[in-house]
């Protein structure tokens, strides 16, 4: 058999490599799901005990916390970027896939309030990670925004950019400054009125 003719299959060092990226995978949406209830600067050994890993894991993939942050960061904006189509596709309605990813985002943005402390001493690389996320998530919503405007749930002449912001005004700091204020109510009447 010929160089050429040998079988494909998955050999142990790529299975090893999709294994230790499902892994890394995991520790993401762990620590970001402990972001979201404790901030950014929650101790490590939380994160590691939701994903159900040693600290030594942690710090082997993540030496910092501004490198755990903006991991998460990332992975956070590729799981709304991709979660579109198949929200979508599962959701009751299109409104209802709007709703959906609308809660993926915000949960996104409670991890988002503590990167610019992460990286204050990396400006570049925040300027960077904002652009990573507007390059990602306006097209994503955009996609959602024209499903639900051709099913007539959405009636209002809103720009998938001014959306995005708007949510993250009303995200901005209100439940840490004021403990009455429900950022997610709020952005269920925007919804509402985009609606009419």
């Amino acid at each position: 058999m010929s160089e050429g003719d040998k079988p494909l299959s998955t050999t142990p060092s790529s299975a090893k490599r999709a294994d230790a990226r499902r892994n890394e995978r995991a520790l993401l949406d762990a620590a970001a799901s402990v972001f979201v209830t404790d901030g950014v600067d929650a101790p490590v050994r939380r994160i590691a005990a939701a994903a159900g890993v040693g600290m030594g894991t942690i710090y082997r993939h993540f030496p910092t916390r501004a490198d755990l942050v903006v991991a998460v960061y990332r992975h956070q904006v590729d799981t709304c970027a991709e979660a579109g189509p198949t929200l979508l596709a599962t959701a009751t309605s299109p409104f209802a896939a709007l709703r959906q990813w609308v809660e993926l985002f915000v949960d996104f943005l409670a991890t988002k309030h503590g990167l610019a402390a992460a990286m204050r001493n990396d400006p570049d690389g925040f300027t960077a990670l904002h652009a990573l996320f507007i390059e990602r998530l306006v097209p994503a919503l955009a996609d959602i925004l024209s499903v639900a405007r051709d099913a007539g749930e959405v009636t209002a002449d809103i720009s998938p950019y001014q959306l995005i912001r708007a949510i993250g005004d009303i995200c901005a700091g209100g439940e840490r400054v004021d403990p009455k204020y429900d950022a997610r109510l709020t952005i269920r009447l925007l919804l509402d009125g985009c609606r009419r």
